[in-house]
């Protein structure tokens, strides 16, 4: 066996990720809120990037400083005529009141600008100072308070809460019930059944009928069992159906209105579609993301730069990320709008007459449709959101599977979700539709669905099956 080393020449395709492609990849697949902070960040690290935006408020500013100093050159205001006139003589050195409403109708005050969220044990703690009559009722109060979760539950006993503080279970039972009457109605409840009692003895419509259906039939309740409900209370059907109707207006989770104390996030849409008389516009939601552009300051700075190799190298190194970040932006956007154009173009019928009239759609669709790779469609629709005269929508819910229409077309599983939806709002409620009653209403309308399939979109809906849906 002979070894040794060759040397041979071979063309050979592959693709190399760059760093600079890697980030436009990223790029793409940002949402609105990600693409900011990606900015921000780029803004701090790279100096040769400026914001548009503060590129003009700086030039502002300066100019606006410019103005105020020639102006308080021009006319100096006499301070010693200022303090006499707003100071009152005769009214124990107190300033003019006139001057302090005046200045708290312009907003100059702290407590304008305090933050109005309030969370429940804020809420609560704010009441127990008025309801608790001893300091150690406040201090087991307190405890109380500051172990409800966030729906307003007691997931400790008293047992527990009185071992903590040593205090007898008695006690820490009664200063228990002192915060189950304050408001929200419920709260400190220990459980669904306690909650439902607390809020309808506070009502003042505590029946003992109430109470046994609550405390012994709740679960007969939910699956509309109302018959066996009537028998072991001893009342009507009729009579268990209004009280299941009180209950609903009930609330079973009192914290839940309040703030968590998190930063409450908001959707920014991506893509706008606006409805005109020629038709629909589609555009891109520029105005949440900066616009950027390259220093003037460091272009100058770069061509100055002269024989000094390592300054011009880091200028330009610097200067072309700068560029290349900006083109990576742009073409993000060029890319969410076609894909955006793309969704109305083939969603058309939803955008005319609501959510009934969705079709099926795929990544493949959209791809071959724009020009460009399915697994770039899928990165240009995640996390992203259009917004429209009918709501506010991520991408995502364009894309779905669906059913044979009655004119061959694929009709999207939420158009049908849709029709299900309006069959059960319009049913008799003392006669229902059931699970095969709506399969031939949908044959009607041309949709070609199977049982099981109504019965899987039905419970997608939280919409329950006809005998609990029955009313009496």
């Amino acid at each position: 066996m002979k070894l040794g080393y060759d040397l041979t020449i071979e063309q050979t395709q592959k693709l190399v990720m760059t760093p600079e492609l890697i980030q436009a990849i990223k790029i793409l697949q940002f949402n609105t809120q990600e693409l900011d902070t990606f900015v921000q960040d780029q803004l701090l690290t790279n100096p040769v990037l400026e914001s548009s935006a503060e590129h003009e408020e700086a030039n502002e500013g300066e100019e606006h400083f410019r103005r105020e100093e020639e102006r308080s050159r021009r006319d100096e205001p006499d301070w010693e005529e200022y303090i006499r006139g707003s100071y009152t003589e005769g009214r124990d050195g107190q300033w003019d009141r006139q001057w302090i409403e005046r200045k708290d109708d312009e907003g100059d005050f702290f407590e304008r600008h305090v933050d109005n969220d309030m969370t429940l044990p804020e809420y609560l703690l704010f009441q127990l100072q008025f309801a608790a009559e001893t300091e150690e009722d406040s201090r087991i109060g307190r405890v109380i308070i500051e172990s409800l979760d966030e729906n307003g539950y007691l997931p400790l006993s008293v047992e527990e809460i009185g071992r903590m503080l040593q205090t007898p279970p008695e006690e820490v039972e009664r200063v228990l019930k002192i915060i189950q009457e304050m408001d929200p109605a419920g709260v400190g409840a220990r459980d669904l059944r306690e909650c439902l009692l607390i809020q309808m003895k506070n009502l003042g419509t505590l029946t003992e009928e109430f109470r046994k259906v609550v405390t012994e039939h709740l679960e007969d309740l939910a699956n509309n069992r109302l018959n066996t409900i009537a028998k072991a209370v001893g009342i009507t059907a009729e009579e268990v159906q209004q009280i299941g109707d009180v209950i609903r207006t009930l609330e079973p989770k009192p914290g839940r209105q309040f703030s968590s104390g998190e930063d409450t996030k908001y959707i920014i849409p991506d893509i706008i579609v606006e409805k005109g008389e020629e038709g629909f516009t589609v555009r891109v939601n520029r105005s949440s993301t900066p616009q950027l552009k390259v220093s003037s300051y460091y272009r100058k700075l770069l061509n100055q730069a002269g024989d000094d190799e390592r300054l011009s190298s880091y200028l330009s190194e610097r200067v072309n990320s700068a560029l290349w970040l900006i083109r990576s932006i742009d073409q993000r956007h060029q890319t969410i709008y076609n894909v955006g154009e793309a969704i109305v173009r083939h969603q058309r019928e939803f955008f005319e007459k609501g959510s009934k009239y969705m079709k099926t759609l795929t990544l493949r669709e959209i791809a071959e449709d724009v020009g460009i790779h399915e697994s770039t469609v899928s990165r240009s629709i995640n996390g992203k959101y259009l917004q429209c005269p009918y709501g506010v929508f991520e991408l995502k819910h364009f894309f779905s599977a669906g059913v044979k229409g009655g004119s061959g077309d694929g009709v999207s599983s939420n158009s049908v979700k849709e029709f299900i939806k309006e069959i059960v709002e319009n049913e008799d409620p003392k006669k229902p539709y059931s699970d095969q009653a709506m399969v031939s209403l949908l044959a009607e309308k041309g949709f070609d669905i199977s049982r099981r399939t109504v019965a899987k979109y039905r419970d997608e809906l939280n919409i329950l099956s006809s005998s609990k849906r029955k009313r009496y």
